[in-house]
């Protein structure tokens, strides 16, 4: 990518193209190398599949949507979290368990979160 005058980098569609690249294949490798990543992908598919079945209205699939996006996030950061502090140190420490055990916390309490805002919205239906 090209710098401009004032020394910031100039917007390219190429430049764009190329982010979006990266991304969609760090999905890809999360998905492919994360055991966790299987089993969200499956909650998401199963909600995917409820929302349509039970004609979820499009206040609750943004609710779903969000829910669902919070605890992918939650996941690969906690997956990045992980791989830094590893690549960074393979001894065992309490502030490094602590910061392992936070980060999985986060995870624990988006999905949470996602499985409440499920419940909320489908057992009406269900029932």
């Amino acid at each position: 990518m090209e710098n401009n005058q004032s020394g910031s980098k100039k917007y390219t569609f190429s430049a764009r193209a190329k982010s979006f690249y990266h991304a969609f294949s760090g999905i890809r490798n999360f998905i492919r190398t994360e055991p966790n990543a299987l089993i969200h992908l499956t909650a998401t598919v199963l909600v995917i599949l409820g929302g349509w079945l039970f004609r979820v209205s499009a206040t609750e699939g943004s609710v779903l949507a969000l829910a669902v996006g919070l605890v992918w996030v939650a996941e690969m950061f906690n997956t990045c979290m992980e791989k830094i502090i590893d690549f960074i140190s393979i001894q065992e420490h309490p502030e490094i368990k602590l910061i392992k055990d936070c980060a999985a916390g986060a995870v624990l309490i988006s999905s949470l979160a996602a499985l409440a805002a499920g419940l909320f919205i489908f057992i009406p239906k269900i029932i």
